[in-house]
């Protein structure tokens, strides 16, 4: 129904509604915009959409990630921060951590492995482990989020969870989640290498096309 990744007109970047195209949910799927703006009429809501777009515009092509996410939780009024981390990215935890707590914000974080429960409680057989032969604790993004709940953090950040453990924790986490860094391990955590470097991942992703 949507296919705004093929479009190629992108009017509605630029305005020119007239060249809306026929496929476009501008065209079919008007009651939807219509519920987005009553959405955005929230107080919870719009502080959020607000502070985004002040952020957007005020650090435009200045600021990093992390100075995003400091900046916007600043101007949203975002005191107390959670942050839900994988246990391969813990240095990395530790210095976000410190960065955050010298910008004047009060941080939770909890390691994905936390509660050192078993894969075998998934299902998971011994020979499909990382390591077979030794034990290997489960991720964990429900627990993460359910500590960071009880916790009452005001804006949870993600950094290297695995994709779905991710999913997980966004499901579960009753504050508003945004991402630090998505885990990557063969491209040093920067997944839009494989789009960027199409001359080497091109036949690698190739491989995963569906057969006629």
């Amino acid at each position: 129904m949507s296919k705004c990744a093929e479009c190629g007109v992108y009017a509605c970047r630029t305005g020119q509604r007239e060249k809306v195209p026929g496929h476009c949910p501008m065209n079919l799927l008007n009651e939807v915009y219509q519920e987005a703006k009553e959405e955005y009429r929230k107080p919870d809501v719009l502080n959020i959409a607000l502070n985004s777009a002040l952020t957007e515009s005020a650090g435009y092509r200045k600021w990093t990630r992390l100075e995003e996410i400091i900046q916007f939780s600043r101007r949203a009024g975002f005191q107390k921060l959670g942050l839900a981390f994988c246990v391969g990215l813990r240095k990395e935890a530790a210095e976000v951590v410190r960065i955050l707590k010298q910008a004047g914000f009060t941080v939770e974080s909890v390691m994905c492995k936390t509660g050192s429960m078993p894969k075998e409680l998934l299902g998971v057989r011994e020979e499909q482990k990382v390591r077979p032969g030794q034990f290997e604790p489960m991720c964990n993004p429900i627990a993460q989020a359910k500590i960071l709940n009880r916790a009452g953090t005001e804006f949870n950040i993600l950094l290297g969870l695995c994709v779905g453990h991710d999913s997980l924790l966004i499901k579960y986490a009753e504050a508003p989640v945004t991402v630090l860094a998505v885990k990557d391990r063969v491209l040093a955590h920067n997944p839009l290498g494989a789009v960027y470097a199409a001359h080497y991942y091109g036949p690698v992703l190739a491989a995963y096309k569906k057969a006629d």
